[in-house]
């Protein structure tokens, strides 16, 4: 397992629909070290803090592996970070990655929090209006990570797992849920009560089960 490329960028306004848009999905490879603090990456942000960035979401990372897919449905060679991603993984794929497994990259250790639900920027991106819904029915979401220590990553840096997530529920399984949320209720109810799945993704689920949040 390993970092294909590491990814970071600003966020810049595109036009989206005949209306200027500002977005953080537009990250470039980059060379080096950079460092990693608890809120991401330095020289890195997001633009819509609502829905992106904080603690728990302080890394994305998206599997090379998906990568030949998508080309094929959008016709097109795709970059790195084609995904707004900052870290292109090899190695790391949604379904067997689980909610709580911590990871050493670098001089950082990282703990995966919760899956990447996909929004319509990354139809801005790449064109088709489609393209969010069909993350969803591939699975092919990629994930976010929070950092247990700051540090510091670099491309082609080996990815070494330390510790398995409590409760085994795979990236691929709670983005599942999220979509299909009181279909399922007692795996949701399972998750809700799982401490290292983001704060946000496990009160949303609290709230379909009209539980108060945690």
């Amino acid at each position: 397992m390993e970092i294909i490329s590491l990814n970071v960028g600003r966020p810049v306004t595109v036009d989206y629909r005949g209306k200027p848009l500002e977005t953080g999905i537009y990250k470039m490879p980059v060379e080096g070290s950079v460092q990693l603090h608890t809120h991401g990456f330095v020289g890195d942000g997001q633009a819509d803090l609502k829905h992106h960035g904080g603690p728990d979401k302080a890394v994305c990372a998206y599997p090379i592996e998906h990568y030949s897919y998508w080309e094929k449905q959008l016709g097109k060679k795709l970059e790195y970070s084609a995904f707004g991603e900052n870290i292109t993984t090899a190695g790391l794929l949604e379904t067997d990655v689980c909610i709580g497994d911590v990871y050493e990259i670098g001089t950082t250790v990282l703990q995966v929090s919760q899956p990447r639900y996909p929004c319509f920027k990354i139809s801005q991106k790449h064109g088709p209006a489609d393209l969010p819904a069909q993350v969803l029915d591939t699975r092919y979401s990629g994930f976010y990570l929070r950092v247990l220590r700051e540090g510091k990553i670099s491309t082609g840096d080996i990815i070494i797992k330390k510790e398995n997530g409590a409760g085994g529920a795979s990236v691929a399984h709670v983005l599942h849920l999220m979509q299909v949320g009181l279909q399922e209720e007692a795996a949701l109810a399972e998750l809700a009560e799982l401490d290292t799945l983001s704060a946000v993704v496990r009160n949303k689920f609290r709230k379909q089960l009209a539980l108060p949040e945690s």
